[in-house]
């Protein structure tokens, strides 16, 4: 995502591109209570090996790891609690439409402030196989062959 005014990137899943396809993203609010804000501020956050999931018309974020807040003491919550994500409820509905989607996941990319607010980028992904990991890779190495060369020739 290219740098605006008033974002800020906190925490990027880089895992998310390398083992899923991603088919759309949607921003998201994201609910937080007392000193997360502060410590995500910090950057004291981890997206890897979270997901997202409808459930009773609402969309929850699993396993995002906040780390509490140093100067937080009694204030501070669970790392690892379960976190709403805000959006619009067609949305919602869109989204547990894809979900159901056999292979389908809801996937978190990367977490920003936004004019002060966090932010959460949501995939819509399908899991890749290993061979499709591998394929990727290959190009990736492809690719940098291809600008390797291209570059000592313009030499």
């Amino acid at each position: 995502m290219p740098v605006h005014k008033g974002i800020k990137v906190v925490s990027v899943n880089r895992k998310a591109r390398h083992d899923y396809f991603i088919e759309d993203t949607y921003e998201c609010g994201i609910e937080l209570v007392g000193t997360e804000v502060k410590s995500i501020r910090g950057g004291q956050m981890n997206l890897k090996d979270s997901y997202a999931q409808v459930k009773n018309e609402e969309l929850f974020l699993y396993g995002m790891h906040v780390s509490p807040y140093e100067q937080g003491n009694i204030f501070n919550h669970d790392p690892f609690r379960t976190r709403r994500l805000l959006v619009h409820k067609r949305e919602i509905r869109k989204l547990a439409s894809l979900q159901q989607v056999s292979g389908y996941s809801l996937i978190p990319l990367q977490a920003y402030f936004k004019n002060g607010r966090v932010k959460i980028e949501l995939a819509v992904a399908k899991g890749k196989k290993l061979y499709d990991k591998r394929a990727s890779i290959a190009e990736r190495d492809a690719e940098r062959d291809v600008e390797r060369n291209w570059k000592s020739l313009s030499r």
